[in-house]
This record gives structure tokens, sequence and C-alpha cells, in this order.
């Protein structure tokens, strides 16, 4: 446990060096008018503070840098306290957009990384053990019907068919009626799924008409397991200066690249009771230890579908970070849980 003086000095040599970017200088830190102390005691708990850890001294000459065990310990005095984490401006917002988990995502990823300067990377409710929600059959005109299938985890399924002649409402009713009594409920990848779509009992007329949906639920199930990441911020992370060592990028552009990396992390983040934050060489995957990472798990109630995460150098902003992060998770739950939520 550090000292209350001890902990004002590591904060102050992390702001200032998010700031600036630059190692801090002992007299930078001695003017503080919140230290009651002078120049030798601050000389002095720099020297303890480098001793366990927290600050790095890079030449003789040059000031302390924070160590990943420095913004470790900021982090997470940050997260016991809830000091400074207040929620980001502009608030993310997504009672505008269209009522689709995908277009909400791809909104949430792209204020994500405008609020912070950072890559944003969000996962998309995966259809893994995803089930029919819900279908809805639509007349848009005579001769146009739309059907509309929705899953547990909010997967969106869209066809239009043209017919050569007015369909008859009361089949596009029925369709409807039929399609909800026998397929709500049901798995995407069981077996049953088309043996109710298309019953053998069923009119010609009736069989003909639910046939020509068919490809509609196949699309579904043939995405059945798979995670979508929506991924926002790439060349604003480098046109800010935020990552300018060579060796950084190439690590990020091949993290990048390689999909299955990104998926790993965000699972590893799903299982976080809270706010998942790896700073650095506390990541197991050797692209990420000179980068760091903030993210958390959204969803329902019970059963997180996604994670919403924001990746950058090990000098960011922490606590607008966990913020936003936290905020547009909060968002992204109530658009869920509003939207698809079972009954």
């Amino acid at each position: 446990m550090l000292s209350t003086r001890q902990e004002r000095i590591l904060f102050k040599v992390v702001d200032d060096y998010l700031r600036t970017g630059q190692p801090v200088a002992s007299r930078s830190i001695a003017s503080d008018p919140h230290l009651d102390c002078g120049p030798s005691t601050v000389r002095n708990e720099l020297a303890l503070l480098e001793e366990y850890g927290l600050l790095a001294h890079p030449h003789v000459s040059a000031g302390r840098l924070p160590t990943d065990a420095g913004h470790r310990y900021v982090v997470d005095r940050m997260l016991s306290s809830g000091l400074g984490l207040q929620p980001a401006r502009p608030r993310l917002d997504l009672s505008l957009v269209r009522r689709e988990v995908e277009e909400a995502v791809r909104t949430a990823t792209q204020m994500l990384s405008q609020v912070t300067n950072l890559l944003a990377v969000v996962s998309a409710p995966s259809l893994n053990a995803a089930s029919v929600r819900r279908v809805e059959v639509l007349a848009l005109q005579p001769q146009v019907v739309l059907i509309v299938i929705i899953t547990s985890t909010g997967g969106v399924s869209k066809m239009l068919a043209t017919f050569e002649r007015p369909v008859d409402p009361g089949l596009v009713t029925w369709a409807e009626e039929y399609l909800n009594e026998r397929l709500v409920g049901l798995g995407l990848g069981s077996r049953m799924l088309h043996q109710r779509l298309l019953d053998p009992g069923l009119a010609a007329s009736e069989t003909a008409f639910l046939q020509r949906f068919v490809p509609a639920f196949n699309e579904l199930c043939s995405s059945e397991g798979e995670e979508e990441l929506y991924v926002e911020g790439t060349a604003r992370l480098f046109s800010t200066g935020q990552i300018q060592d060579t060796s950084e990028v190439n690590e990020l552009i091949n993290m990048l690249e390689r999909r299955v990396v990104l998926l790993r992390v965000l699972r590893e983040a799903l299982a976080e009771p809270g706010v998942y934050v790896r700073i650095g060489q506390e990541n197991e995957i050797p692209a990420m230890r000179s980068l760091a990472v903030v993210a958390t798990g959204y969803g329902m109630a019970g059963r997180k579908l996604g994670t919403v995460s924001v990746i950058g150098p090990v000098r960011m902003d922490y606590a607008c970070a966990i913020a936003t992060v936290r905020d547009a998770a909060g968002e992204l739950s109530r658009f869920v849980e509003d939207t698809y939520a079972e009954n």
C-alpha cells in the first residue's frame, strides 16, 4: 500500500505522461500546490516508487515514466473508488438507430472510437445456440412479400419475394401464424427446423409459398456460431500520434489481420465479471504486450451476448476508456433488452 503522498505523486506522473508523452521531471511534480512537501522529499518518494516497480527512470537526467505496474495501480484505484470514471460525453444514444442489433453495434463502435480516440472493437452477438425468437411476414405490395426472422440473440434475416400474381392476404396471415407456432424456440442448428418449416401435410399452395423463404432460414443457419467483429478507429489512432513506435504499429496491424487473436481477447473479457483491463506485459498474447485493452460484456439479464472494447497504447486515458466502455455496454444492453428480451 502506498501512502497518500506517494499515490498523489504516482497519479501526477501518470497524468502528466498521458498529457505530454514525455518523462515527468521531479521539479514539475514538486511545483504541484497539492503536495505539502519540498523537492528533496519528492525525489525521495520518486525513488521509492521506482524501487516498487511503479515508475521507470530511462536516463539519469530524464524524468520518470509510469511502468505497466504503475498504470495498473492507478487503474485499480479508479475501479475500486470510482473516482474519475464519469460517463463520457457525448453519451452513446442508440434510440434513433434502426431496430437491428447489427446496426446498433456498428453505431456504438463508431461513437466509442470517436469519444476515446482509440481503436474500438465490438463483437456482435454470436448465433451459437441461438433460437428463433419471432417471425414476421408482411405484404409490402400485392405481389411482394417480406419475411423477417429474429433470433434470441438479436440476429436478423430478411428476404423479399416477388410473385407472378397478387398474393392472397389470408395466405400471408396464415404463414406468419404457422411459422411462429411451429418454429419459435427451435435452435438454428436443430434438424427439426426444416422439418417443421415444410410439413408434408401442408397444401401445395402453402408449401410453394413457404418454399420461397427457405433461403432466409438457411442464411441464419449457415451463420451459426460465427462472431462478427466491428472495428473502428485504426486511422484515427495512428493520425493522432498515440502510437509512434514501428514495432507497436506492426503488432497492432498484425493483430487486426488475425481475427482469431481479437476473438480470443474478447472471449477472455466476456468471462470477466467486471471491467477487463490488461496493460502491456499483462497481456498473454505477444502481439498485445505493447498495448492496453479495456473491455466489458453486454447483453440481456443473466446472459452476455458480446463485448465492447477499446485498444490502444499503454499511455491511454484509462478513466475515459473505462467510463466510455461501461457506458457503451450499458446502452447496448438496454437496446438488446428492450428489443429482443423475451416476455
